[in-house]
């Protein structure tokens, strides 16, 4: 038992390492997201609005839309994971009188928890913007009609 114990705290300890790499992705996503909203909503969607094709600007729309919900969803979950994983070792060499080691995994437990909430607001809050835009979009158009 204690070997399968042993195996999994250190299967989970090695998830660290590309929990935290996939949050800085996440918020370099989340830039670049911000950037590509800030474009559509000043040339892209003007374009796509010209098109008059109301299936291609669903299609579009479903698109970008899944996109930034999946960016609101996932980093929040991949900081929580960052956030948990370094506090166990943490804990143990407390308990064993080294509170420095406790310190620094506290350190990397919340530096996680910043950079999955920072990616996150970023794609909640280029989602909420995006579906507005577009729905705005397609009543415009379907009134048109």
């Amino acid at each position: 038992m204690n070997d399968a114990l042993s195996w999994l705290h250190q299967a989970v300890t090695w998830l660290l390492t590309p929990a935290l790499f996939a949050l800085i992705v996440a918020c370099a996503i989340a830039l670049a997201e911000a950037g590509l909203a800030f474009g559509e909503r000043f040339w892209g969607l003007r374009r796509l609005a010209a098109t008059g094709d109301l299936q291609l600007i669903q299609r579009v729309a479903r698109h970008r839309l899944e996109r930034a919900d999946l960016l609101a969803r996932i980093p929040p979950m991949l900081g929580l994971m960052a956030t948990i994983i370094p506090l166990g070792p943490g804990l143990a060499a407390l308990g064993q009188g080294n509170p420095s080691e406790l310190a620094s995994a506290v350190t990397v437990a919340f530096d996680a928890t910043v950079l999955g909430l920072v990616a996150g607001i970023g794609g909640l809050v280029v989602g909420k913007l995006r579906r507005r835009w577009y729905e705005e979009m397609l009543e415009a158009l379907e009134g048109d009609e």
